[in-house]
């Protein structure tokens, strides 16, 4: 049977929770970043696929694609992550299916229905009926949600909190500029530890704990961007796999496809 083509816009835990649910329910899934994504929680996504080639997820590989004909022979074998042009992509594979999972949490999402038979929107600004045809809740207060008509809740509120730290886990961004470390995910770090740096300025650990989140060295990021995390719960600390939330949200995507592709997507094209 030939799977069924998935496109997910974002490489970073979301839209690489997405990329591995359906990928493990049978679809031919593909992920499309940009060259350099900052994804900070690269052990908990494909993120590395991007730098290093290849990465592995919970059991499941992903491997960059040089061009849209490779992309076409990784489908179906393995998760598939692309960064050149998005529209050269869409043409190429043309999905049955199209989530933006990119979690641009203050920008309004350009419509992409019509992209695909089926375009789901994860998250704030995103429209069902309108710039997408379904959306999924990513607010902890309805998380995971299939929404049909409307939009998602809209962003508010602080991160949940780890280990009594909430907000002040992160640091962002102070201004643009190429992001220096030599640090690496799961590193202990101590509260005012120098971590990295953007041109002249030294970002250190906010709190003590361990680094979760860390945007890939040189890779250029804008400001206010995040890009160190640290959870504080030492050595209960989770770093790498599917955490709660994208899983759930996750789940709810599945939800979507089936029952909005329905026995198209059983019988395969």
């Amino acid at each position: 049977m030939t799977r069924i083509p998935v496109l997910v816009r974002g490489v970073g835990d979301v839209g690489s929770a997405v990329a591995h649910r359906l990928f493990s329910d049978g679809y031919a899934v593909v992920i499309q970043d940009s060259p350099e994504p900052p994804a900070t929680r690269r052990k908990m996504a494909f993120a590395d696929a991007v730098f290093d080639g290849v990465a592995r997820l919970d059991g499941v590989e992903a491997r960059r694609a040089v061009d849209v004909d490779m992309v076409k022979a990784l489908m179906g074998k393995t998760v598939a992550v692309f960064v050149g042009p998005f529209p050269d992509l869409l043409e190429a594979i043309k999905p049955d299916v199209l989530i933006d999972a990119r979690m641009r949490k203050r920008m309004v999402p350009e419509s992409q229905r019509g992209s695909a038979p089926l375009t789901i929107g994860l998250g704030p600004n995103f429209e069902a009926g309108v710039t997408c045809d379904v959306a999924i809740e990513t607010s902890w207060d309805a998380l995971g949600t299939m929404i049909r008509a409307g939009k998602p809740l809209p962003l508010a509120g602080e991160p949940r909190a780890l280990g009594g730290h909430a907000r002040d886990r992160y640091v962002y961004a102070p201004c643009d500029g190429v992001f220096r470390t030599r640090a690496e995910i799961g590193d202990r770090v101590d509260q005012g530890q120098p971590i990295a740096t953007i041109g002249e300025t030294v970002l250190v650990a906010p709190v003590a704990g361990v680094l979760r989140g860390l945007t890939h060295d040189g890779v250029p990021v804008s400001a206010r961007t995040k890009v160190i995390e640290v959870d504080p719960r030492g050595r209960t600390a989770e770093v790498a796999g599917i955490s709660e939330r994208p899983r759930r949200i996750a789940a709810g995507v599945a939800d979507a496809v089936r029952q909005f592709m329905g026995s198209d997507l059983a019988k395969g094209r």
